[in-house]
């Protein structure tokens, strides 16, 4: 018989989950009679290992073969913790340590426990909404733009059909100076598209005006590039987005400018004095310079891309503090929110700083980050974050996610491990922010999620350039993408489509994964699957809001519900090869399922589907696609 706790479970933790300041949490383990431990204690310590505090755990009841020693405590304050146990018997005793869902005496992991501000709070169009991501030179043109300013030199593409430019420059370099035209009009004229998907907020890759296609070299933050038009044009976009219940985030990238850049100035386009041209610049102490003007700090030693000093005081009254600045800019022309460039190179006290100024903006502004790890947990440059301890973070991109349902679909994993992710970010991050997680398949950083189904080919560019799905791995990625995206819109969290995907785009890793969607070219049969799962966002609460419980996980068979306001959905994935007997219930949305009686469904092979917990209507057929 084992020792038995489960931190993710009621009958041995509650409150689920992370704690505020003074808040109650009671903890029950349970331990074999035979084992005669006379007392239970849980020993907590702070991140950095050294002791917290003891709760101890007295004998409170005897249940069956097992005595039951509980214990309550509060904490006073924001931080994370980490803890085991220790029996006490007549001989000593021992420790009891984490290993998966079970307990291990001696040696294991710790459990962790986030204590979190009691005022933090995300904004409520944020908790399972629908994000659309949009890389803005890629995704719709409309008209021709007054270039004007625009930083040289740079190709345009004469057809939207033709493919990204790949090759390095005569110098070897990689310029990423390809433009293919779309704009900020191109975009609006795409709104009604992107609100057929259920789209409920847009999210844009940087829009400043910058040398390359791709704009995270930013030139000049507070003026869009003019290849994607005005000032004007971006807030008629936000204006248009907004009456019809769309918001806009943009990407803050505020790491590290463009060389070619207002602050900068290395090749002298602009008519300011920038870093590189004298070192009475004001945008001198932005940068560090080891011998000036040519070595200086530069992000990942791109020299195009110098690092900033992020706490210096005039970046951060240019960026943040200022009456006009950067965030109260884009705010007033009718931005909803930033999304945080590589956020574990900005300082915690940078972020603070940034949220709390965005939030005296615009109170219901989201401030979402670009994590790739466990966000409650993450080490950068040495440091633990404090994304949620600090109330820094509404929400972070959810490469876990991505990564426990890709392995899953494509039968690295049983389900076990897609089980252990999805309830560990659920039970580390606070509530607020797994509602508002943005849970990916595709970004601009990864592969096609369509390719990455089948292909994991890691050749040069000019290899990729060359490189498309056979029509069978085509067809197998298909299939599979769909039960990805089923469950990427059933987890909790706020599902991101990356434009394109929806269309069945392929491609591998930069720059072939930000190609031109492809419009007149649509997969019709995705489209329609992507709809759905858009509307089932609209139309089901549980989904956006519910809690999540799994009642299995393993043989390739994975099934939880979602459960919000006394309601309750039954999701169920198979990727065996055999058919899968089921509960019945009112099919809400399914793929490959029969009903083959009144209380028995049946789901087969790499099929999936939706239940609600009611009795079977007597003529499902209109309420599920087989």
């Amino acid at each position: 018989m084992r020792i038995l706790y489960d931190s993710k479970l009621s009958q041995y933790k509650t409150p689920f989950g992370t704690l505020t300041p003074g808040q109650e949490c009671i903890l029950h383990v349970h331990v074999p009679t035979s084992v005669g431990a006379s007392m239970v204690n849980g020993l907590f310590s702070y991140e950095s290992g050294t002791y917290a505090f003891t709760v101890a755990l007295q004998l409170t009841e005897r249940r069956g073969p097992y005595d039951i020693f509980s214990g309550n405590f509060s904490i006073p304050h924001t931080g994370l913790f980490f803890y085991y146990f220790r029996v006490e018997t007549a001989d000593g005793g021992f420790r009891l340590f984490k290993q998966g869902d079970d307990t291990n005496m001696e040696a294991g992991d710790l459990w962790q426990l986030s204590c979190i501000p009691a005022d933090f709070h995300t904004p409520d169009w944020s908790k399972g909404a629908v994000f659309y991501q949009i890389f803005p030179d890629r995704f719709c043109k409309s008209g021709s733009p007054d270039l004007t300013g625009k930083l040289e030199p740079y190709t345009v593409h004469k057809s939207w059909r033709e493919d990204v430019q790949w090759q390095p420059d005569a110098h070897g370099e990689i310029l990423n100076n390809d433009f293919y035209g779309g704009n900020f009009r191109g975009i609006q004229e795409k709104l009604d598209y992107i609100a057929s998907l259920g789209v409920t907020v847009i999210y844009l890759n940087p829009i400043s005006k910058s040398f390359s296609s791709h704009r995270y070299d930013t030139g000049d933050y507070k003026t869009p590039d003019p290849m994607l038009g005005t000032t004007e044009d971006f807030a008629a976009l936000c204006q248009a987005a907004h009456s019809r219940g769309l918001r806009i985030i943009l990407d803050g990238v505020y790491s590290h400018t463009g060389s070619d850049s207002l602050y900068f100035n290395r090749k002298g386009s602009f008519q300011s004095v920038g870093a590189y041209n004298s070192q009475s610049s004001p945008y001198s102490s932005w940068y560090t310079f080891h011998h000036w003007p040519d070595s200086y700090n530069a992000w990942w030693n791109f020299h195009t891309l110098p690092t900033v000093n992020k706490m210096d005081p005039s970046f951060i009254e240019y960026i943040i503090t200022g009456q006009d600045s950067v965030v109260a800019h884009w705010l007033r022309l009718g931005a909803d929110g930033f999304r945080l460039d590589v956020a574990d190179e900005l300082p915690d006290e940078f972020i603070r700083l940034l949220r709390a100024r965005i939030k005296e903006l615009k109170p219901d502004a989201l401030v979402l980050g670009e994590v790739w790890e466990d966000a409650s947990t993450k080490i950068a440059y040495n440091t633990r974050r404090t994304y949620f301890t600090g109330g820094e973070l509404d929400s972070v991109m959810n490469y876990p996610f991505r990564t426990a349902i890709i392995n899953y679909v494509r039968g690295i994993d049983s389900g076990r491990k897609l089980k252990e992710t999805v309830m560990s970010i659920v039970e580390n991050y606070p509530p607020e922010v797994v509602l508002s997680n943005m849970n990916l398949l595709g970004t601009h950083d990864t592969p096609r999620i369509l390719t990455a189904m089948v292909d994991d080919f890691e050749g040069s560019r000019e290899e990729l350039s060359k490189r498309r799905l056979s029509r069978h791995a085509f067809e197998v990625a298909q299939e599979r993408l769909m039960t990805a995206s089923f469950l990427q819109y059933t987890l909790p969290g706020s599902p991101s489509l990356y434009y394109g995907d929806e269309a069945c785009m392929e491609g591998g890793r930069d720059p072939f994964n930000r190609r031109p969607y492809p419009w007149g070219h649509e997969d019709p049969e995705f489209l329609s699957h992507f709809r759905r799962l858009g509307q089932l966002r609209r139309q089901y609460p549980e989904l956006r809001l519910g809690d999540i419980h799994f009642f299995l996980a393993e043989d390739r068979h994975v099934g939880f519900t979602r459960s919000y306001g006394g309601s309750t959905l039954r999701v169920y994935c198979n990727r065996s090869s055999d058919a899968w007997e089921i509960p019945s219930g009112r099919i809400v949305m399914g793929y490959n399922v029969q009903i083959v009686a009144h209380d028995c469904l049946t789901l087969g092979p790499r099929g999936f589907c939706i239940t609600k917990d009611q009795p079977l209507n007597q003529n499902p057929s209109k309420e599920y696609t087989a």
